[in-house]
């Protein structure tokens, strides 16, 4: 979600205008009208002010699939699909000898 989006949801649904919610945080109201216009970018610490006077903060969260090495998938993908059925079986096969293992 983007700075503007964020920031004026958050204003609206603590029922503040532009000019109150920039009396309460000593940031000009013209900015928080550029901000929320998507005009300017505010720093992190300007957003987290903001948001922090409509009663919410600024969080931090991990994108799905972020982080996730796709390298096997590329490796599997190339191979033809008779050569993954022959992995499957080969992995099947090694998940019951595990399995019987298991049960010793």
């Amino acid at each position: 979600m983007s700075a503007q989006t964020l920031l004026r949801e958050a204003r609206r649904h603590a029922g503040l205008t532009q000019r109150e919610l920039a009396r309460r945080t000593g940031v000009a109201q013209p900015t928080v009208a550029r901000i929320e216009a998507g005009v300017a970018q505010p720093r992190v610490e300007t957003l987290e002010r903001l948001l922090a006077a409509c009663g919410q903060t600024l969080a931090s969260t991990m994108r799905p699939g972020a982080g996730v090495d796709r390298t096997q998938m590329r490796e599997l993908l190339r191979l033809s699909p008779r050569q993954r059925i022959d992995l499957l079986r080969d992995d099947v096969a090694g998940l019951r000898r595990l399995e019987a293992a298991a049960r010793r």
